[in-house]
């Protein structure tokens, strides 16, 4: 199917800077929400993994999207998550986002109670019918210890507020198939799959990355959307030092990119607790990582890559 862009291409799945004592950062959050929008992003997630949804109050959610609608609601589509792992309150999460001025809503599957994909479907129906904003479902098994299987992602298609899949299932088959079989359009979640996806005709990512790096990330959809793949996979490949570090170094993305932003002078503030602050080391290493990407600069698009095969004559 044609790929469709619901809440843009470059998304953000935006920090919750916090004031020093650990109260919501109204003002810092939209600082930090103008500064992605100037640096690339086209669409902004609150209130999900990287927004430290587990320990913002109800009313915290609803100041956060109130505060980011009002700094670029005009400019780019304000997603708002809603995931919960009781279904009337993810409703009544969706409902006050909608009267937030939310754009959209991210529903991450319930976790813990690790439901059967048929309490899965009925769960995320309920979400959009509730509300009237158009839901992007948020799969993510390593967290939430349930996935959305393909065949339940094809049937939640024919909603007709379902239009997005946020995608942490690495199962590049699976996705695969759903995008050849359905409308959904499909954001990657990991951002060393941002390039692999597109090719399968995804929709572009949501990133944690992009907090610190959404320039050179949209850098990379522009080059394949321009036919330059060469140069995508050489600006794809660029990014990874730094994706390495922020999440796949053992500390949770939230922690990673608020060390660096607070590093940058940026509005993030601490942690909530159960997570803890990277400690110096940790941030030493993501400042040369986002050191090295930033010296990177900007390719001229006719570059083009030496021939890897050890073949060629």
């Amino acid at each position: 199917m044609p790929t469709s862009h619901p809440f843009g291409r470059a998304l953000c799945a935006m920090v919750t800077p916090f004031t020093d004592d650990g109260a919501l950062d109204t003002g810092g959050a939209r600082k930090l929400a103008a500064l992605l929008v100037d640096e690339g992003c086209d669409g902004l997630v609150l209130s999900g993994t990287t927004g430290e949804s587990p320990t913002t109050t109800d009313a915290e959610k609803s100041a956060l999207i109130r505060a980011v609608v009002e700094a670029v609601g005009d400019r780019v589509p304000v997603v708002a998550g809603v995931g919960t792992a009781d279904t009337r309150h993810s409703v009544a999460l969706a409902r006050a986002a909608e009267e937030a001025g939310a754009a959209g809503v991210l529903a991450v599957t319930p976790y813990y109670s690790r439901p059967p994909q048929p309490a899965v479907e009925a769960h995320f129906r309920r979400i959009a019918d509730g509300c009237g904003l158009p839901v992007m479902l948020y799969d993510i098994p390593g967290r939430t210890g349930t996935r959305i299987e393909p065949d339940t992602m094809l049937r939640l298609a024919g909603h007709p507020r379902i239009v997005a899949v946020k995608d942490c299932a690495y199962d590049l088959m699976g996705s695969a198939r759903v995008i050849a079989e359905s409308d959904l359009a499909y954001y990657s979640g990991c951002e060393e799959l941002n390039l692999p996806l597109r090719a399968v005709g995804g929709a572009g990512f949501v990133s944690t990355v992009a907090n610190v790096a959404a320039g050179p990330l949209r850098e990379i959809l522009d080059a394949h959307e321009a036919g330059d793949n060469a140069r995508a996979l050489r600006l794809h490949q660029r990014t990874l030092p730094l994706v390495r570090e922020m999440m796949a170094a053992g500390l949770p993305g939230t922690v990673t990119a608020k060390a660096l932003l607070g590093a940058l002078g940026r509005p993030a503030g601490p942690v909530r607790e159960p997570l803890q602050a990277a400690d110096t080391p940790t941030t030493e290493r993501l400042v040369a990582a986002w050191e090295r990407l930033a010296a990177g600069g900007r390719e001229p698009a006719s570059r083009a890559l030496p021939d890897p095969s050890p073949f060629n004559s």
